[in-house]
């Protein structure tokens, strides 16, 4: 009997999720539709079948600027701090979340634009962040001295337990805007 008829053909999420598990960076569609020698379509269905298989399970399917990779559940973030003897998640400061906050909606963005809205100096906070690898260079703006361009990393997604962007919750800005306006009021 051949090994092939052992083994039992395997489904295309369990394929998906294999060759996740071996990449040892987030892949694009186009590359694992190249690996599987199918239509990226397919391989969108199968990371969607995937994704649901392993919504109660221990991993993740994590998806940045059109990559995907394998991540652990966030829930489990204590344990495996545990089991691989890591100092607690270092914390974030109040800068750095507010600064964080802006640029994940805003993506991609300069420093002044964020000093725009922080109504301070963000210099130190976004070197904090890149050094962290919360934050990433992601060009450079057409603007007067072609200010660099930053936005969010995978890392970004994991530190806050996200599978994508899509995942932050709504801005609901009117109501921003409102409540500035009657705090001036008040």
């Amino acid at each position: 009997m051949s090994e092939s008829q052992n083994n039992p053909e395997l489904s295309l999420p369990a394929l998906i999720e294999g060759l996740l598990f071996v990449a040892s960076e987030p892949v694009s569609t186009q590359q694992l539709s190249a690996a599987l020698d199918l239509g990226i379509g397919v391989v969108e269905k199968g990371l969607t079948e995937l994704e649901e298989q392993l919504s109660t399970r221990g991993l993740r399917l994590q998806r940045h600027a059109g990559r995907v990779q394998l991540t652990t559940a966030p829930e489990l973030a204590d344990p495996v701090e545990r089991l691989l003897g890591l100092e607690a998640t270092s914390r974030i400061s109040r800068a750095a979340l507010e600064t964080l906050a802006i640029i994940a909606y805003q993506q991609p963005v300069t420093r002044p634009a964020v000093d725009a809205v922080r109504g301070v100096n963000s210099d130190g906070v976004i070197k904090s962040l890149l050094s962290k690898g919360l934050l990433q260079e992601v060009g450079r703006s057409e603007g007067p001295g072609r200010p660099i361009l930053y936005g969010t990393t995978p890392e970004f997604l994991q530190h806050f337990g996200l599978n994508t962007l899509s995942e932050l919750p709504p801005l609901n800005l009117p109501e921003l805007a409102d409540r500035d306006v009657d705090l001036l009021k008040g």
